[in-house]
């Protein structure tokens, strides 16, 4: 019994060192890379404002030597209101700019992001920058109406392609629970909407669905797709930012509904996304 006993004391022991071990070791890890939220005052003495957003020719893109895009050009001149420099990332996954964001490597998602998106939970949203809705890419008919879809009954047992974690997802889900009937949907990792948009004009898949934004800046590229048959109404489109930057939310919450009474901000928008 003594030695049964010495033996328990030795593994117990042994247990409290190995679970001291762990936990020191976790507490060093979280030391040595801690999430690194910047509000207002860190970005301020810093002077640069760290942004991510997705690579299209709506929101960001480089034609010749010319950075452009509308989110980029809003960015640009919040920055430079406040005498900052401007590092964007343009990053097509929506997955790691919400992890870039929530570890501190972003300060910002300036990516068009539904007002009712589940995001919500997660991310502090901007007032509004941009009023959009999500359309299906479909191929026209050249002759006649027939096999375009128009209607959402004629969406059950079709599959529709959507980028991987799009919004667009729980919208389709919604219509499927409205018609009653299946709706596949195929989530696309490595491709954007423009990359959907040929994969439909080129007949490689027969439905996808994106901004109508992105859509009528492609639509004299592909003359054969239809564009005209919508998934969603038209919803407000914000930008992303951690709940715990507070002061640069309300900073940019009032430059945003500043600059949307300026002519320029109805010249971005006829500009990118008519």
């Amino acid at each position: 019994m003594t030695n049964k006993y010495i033996r328990y004391i030795i593994l117990v022991f042994i247990a409290s060192l190995i679970a001291t071990f762990l936990f020191n070791k976790e507490n060093t890890q979280e030391e040595s890379n801690p999430v690194t939220t910047r509000d207002y005052k860190e970005i301020d003495q810093e002077k640069v404002l760290r942004a991510v957003t997705e690579y299209n020719s709506v929101s960001y893109f480089v034609e010749g030597d010319t950075v452009a895009g509308f989110n980029y050009d809003l960015l640009m001149r919040f920055a430079a209101d406040r005498g900052w420099q401007l590092e964007i990332t343009p990053e097509m996954s929506i997955e790691k700019r919400l992890e870039g964001l929530l570890s501190g490597k972003y300060d910002l998602i300036a990516s068009n992001i539904p007002v009712t998106s589940p995001l919500r939970d997660s991310l502090s949203l901007t007032e509004p920058v941009l009023l959009n809705r999500q359309i299906l890419i479909q191929r026209k008919n050249e002759t006649s109406e027939e096999g375009v879809i128009r209607s959402h009954l004629d969406l059950a047992g079709k599959t529709l392609y959507v980028v991987k974690h799009s919004p667009a997802i729980l919208r389709i889900g919604n219509l499927a629970d409205e018609i009653g009937e299946t709706i596949h949907i195929e989530e696309v990792e490595k491709y954007g909407p423009e990359q959907l948009l040929a994969m439909v004009a080129h007949g490689d898949i027969d439905y996808a669905v994106c901004d109508e934004a992105i859509a009528l800046a492609a639509a004299s590229q592909y003359p054969q797709l239809d564009i005209e048959t919508s998934i969603s109404f038209t919803q407000f489109y914000s930008w992303g930012l951690p709940k715990e930057s507070k002061a640069l939310s309300d900073t940019l919450n009032q430059w945003i509904h500043q600059f949307k009474t300026e002519p320029v901000y109805r010249e971005l928008i006829n500009k990118y996304t008519r």
